[in-house]
């Protein structure tokens, strides 16, 4: 094996060391705080960048941007360098990409609702069983009408949209609760509230963009900065979880390659893990089994193994544990097990070392050649040759400025999508609906009119019936008398021409 492929991170009896063409079988690094975590994963990230592996992982603390700049030689430094013995080591920078989710102090990361998709969303609103399933069904309506889901205001959209036409749906796919409705909708507000809308939008991330590498071949560290995210825990592993997701479903499969395609590193990995329905917890240990064959690896960060389930723990090959407290008995159940994970080395006793290993060493245990865990070795772990601390402010927005995908992800995009096409079906209905309140009302303008001509015919009816002078009566009367008189006439005329006659 090229020697370009083999990393000692640290020394004990023997050198230990990393074999990148196992290095996708993923890994652990655990430990309490302040014992030394930040810095083997900054080692193993500046390993995997040097060999042409992109790298991704969140900066809880904000001391991993620093993997920009060089660092400086010390005294404690140059002892650990004169104990391990790394000849090659040269302080330097590496090529890093800061990425924010509230796209603050890095490129902001983006996704649409409809790429998270209903389980994933579901955790992240917190909803139940019940909920959950509505929330599927919305998303299964908005797929078959072809309405996307990009945003916030999207899923309001939809979720009103199903609500107002329940009893049409609930025929097909089930009961629709209008008052699970109205919880998601408040779901929604909590975790606006929260900043998590702002992960939703596009231009969407293209995960390509994560596999860059700079001019000398060295992969890209892409840094999520997640000081601020991580007081949100639920939009913080729900995001991570997104994005190993989608490796998971967009990598090619690419079997057992000498050198990973990326590394991906999940830092408080425990949160991942907490309250995690049973569906949610089956597809986490699918993408963690599965992923290795599209070359991507895993390696979880907590400080005690326990945080991690047995199934996922158990495909966890690379080992680095650093020193654990044994104060009470939940801290004695890591102890053991962290021990018990180990290929025991006759030199020592597993569990009583694990609490007595100074900062900076652990033990470590990888797997070799042929696959099998080494035996565990006590070892002091290498320096980063990168900075140790923070960057100032001034260098964090050079390395923002100076990215290629500044301008690519910097401006929202709002295309038409469910809320626009939801709007505008709730405009014609209201401008339907105005037009045949118009209708009705000339309608009902029409009868009112012919009422009142009516009664009004009635009312001067009446006036002239009760009117004995009204010019009608008069008439009549006249027109009476008249033909009265003329009768009486006519009828005398004709009987006097009789009695003449006779």
């Amino acid at each position: 094996m090229s020697e370009e492929y083999r990393f000692t991170i640290g020394k004990g009896d023997n050198h230990v060391e990393l074999l990148s063409n196992m290095s996708n079988r993923h890994g652990l690094i655990a430990g309490a705080t302040g014992t030394g975590k930040t810095i083997t994963l900054k080692v193993l990230a500046e390993h995997f960048s040097k060999i042409g592996v992109p790298v991704f992982l969140s900066d809880v603390k904000g001391d991993l941007a620093s993997l920009a700049e060089s660092g400086s030689m010390n005294s404690k430094i140059q002892e650990r360098l004169d104990v391990i013995g790394l000849p090659d080591f040269d302080l330097q920078s590496y090529p890093v990409r800061l990425w924010d989710v509230f796209g603050k102090i890095g490129h902001p990361i983006r996704t649409d609702i409809s790429e998270m998709g209903p389980v994933l969303l579901s955790r992240l609103l917190d909803l139940n069983e019940i909920q959950s399933s509505i929330l599927n069904i919305v998303f299964r309506i908005a797929d078959e009408r072809g309405w996307l889901l990009i945003d916030i205001k999207d899923l309001r959209a939809m979720l009103q949209y199903v609500g107002d036409n329940a009893k049409e749906f609930t025929l097909k796919y089930g009961n629709i609760s209008t008052r699970s409705i109205g919880a998601i909708q408040r779901s929604l507000l909590s975790l606006e509230d929260e900043g998590g809308d702002v992960f939703f939008g596009e231009p969407s991330l293209e995960i390509n963009d994560l596999f860059a590498q700079d001019l000398d071949g060295r992969g890209m560290i892409n840094v999520l900065a997640s000081e601020d995210l991580f007081t949100s825990p639920r939009i913080y592993s729900t995001f991570l979880l997104w994005l190993l997701s989608e490796l998971f479903e967009e990598l090619p499969e690419v079997g057992d390659p000498d050198k990973p395609k990326m590394v991906f590193f999940f830092d408080e990995a425990h949160l991942l893990f907490k309250d995690t329905p049973k569906v949610l917890l089956e597809k986490i240990e699918l993408v963690v089994r599965l992923i290795r064959s599209k070359g991507v690896g895993v390696y979880f960060v907590t400080q005690n193994p326990i945080d991690i389930p047995d199934t996922v723990l158990g495909q966890l090959g690379n080992r680095v544990q650093h020193a654990l407290r044994a104060y009470t008995p939940r801290d004695q159940k890591a102890v053991n097990t962290a021990a018990d994970t180990f290929r025991q080395n006759p030199k020592f006793e597993v569990k009583k070392v694990i609490t007595q290993l100074k900062t900076g060493e652990a033990l470590v245990s990888f797997l070799d050649e042929e696959g099998r865990p080494s035996v565990v070795e006590r070892a002091l772990i290498a320096p980063p040759e990168s900075k140790i601390g923070v960057i100032t402010e001034e260098k964090r927005t050079l390395v923002i400025n100076n990215s290629p995908m500044f301008y690519k992800y910097k401006d929202t995009v709002d295309r038409e999508s469910a809320f626009e096409i939801i709007g505008k079906k709730y405009e014609a209905a209201k401008q339907e609906s105005m037009a045949e309140e118009e209708r009705l009302a000339k309608e009902k303008e029409i009868k009112e009119r012919e009422k009142q001509r009516k009664a009004e015919e009635k009312r001067k009816a009446a006036e002239e019936r009760n009117n004995p002078f009204s010019p009608t009566k008069v008439t009549k009367s006249f027109m009476s008398t008249v033909t009265r008189t003329l009768g009486r006439e006519i009828a005398r005329g004709i009987l006097g021409s009789i009695k003449k006659n006779l």
